[in-house]
């Protein structure tokens, strides 16, 4: 079975050749370029993944032009920073090709030092914890990694386009009545700078957003 795999994408010219070489077979690569000022299409599109460009800068939007463009049943979401490794996508997927589960997402257990830092690791395990209680799911990360069905995905109707997509996502799964499960993968020192941990903007952007979706989504 083929699965779709939608890698949002912005200054990845360093880290795509690894991510696309890593791909496992039958996980077709969509690489949504948000702009980048590198390479990143031109490497995307010598390893021989699909490229869609999306001008509306934004990790939602990406995200959501690489749902729109897939066409395979089950899709999957991933980082092109190199911080997660392709090889480990099954382990997110099968659970809901097997029928186990209707949203998957990667508990990142982090690997070498600065895959993680102890600022984000922090919040990200207090935004897990107001997750569970919010909506039952056993969620101790609001992992980048996670697996779907496209069509149930464009149902949920996900409007916001900045860093709350992928909380949105949760939340909308989990009224839905979704079955939401965590595997644990691995989490690798990233390739270059983090574009919302690398930067006090970008923390406080993702931060703020996160905040706006908690509070829209009851």
């Amino acid at each position: 079975m083929t699965v779709d795999v939608i890698l949002p994408c912005l200054n990845e010219e360093d880290a795509l050749g690894w991510v696309l070489g890593r791909m496992p077979a039958g996980y077709r690569p969509i690489v949504v370029d948000n702009g980048s000022t590198d390479r990143s299409a031109e490497v995307a599109a010598d390893f021989g993944a699909r490229v869609v460009h999306e001008p509306a800068r934004g990790f939602g939007a990406a995200c959501h032009a690489g749902l729109l463009a897939a066409t395979a049943d089950l899709v999957c979401f991933m980082d092109a920073d190199a911080s997660l490794d392709p090889g480990q996508l099954p382990r997110v997927a099968d659970p809901v090709l097997e029928g186990r589960a209707d949203l998957v997402m990667g508990r990142r257990t982090p690997r070498g030092a600065g895959a993680w830092p102890r600022h984000a690791r922090l919040g990200n395990a207090v935004l897990a914890a107001n997750l569970r209680r919010r909506t039952g799911a056993p969620l101790h990360d609001l992992g980048p990694m996670r697996a779907a069905n496209r069509l149930a995905l464009l149902d949920l109707a996900l409007t916001d386009r900045r860093f709350g997509y992928p909380l949105e996502m949760v939340l909308r799964a989990a009224s839905a009545g979704w079955r939401i499960d965590e595997v644990r993968v691995d989490y690798l020192p990233r390739t270059g700078r983090s574009k919302v941990t690398g930067t006090l903007g970008g923390t406080l952007r993702a931060v703020s957003d996160m905040r706006r979706v908690m509070a829209e989504i009851r």
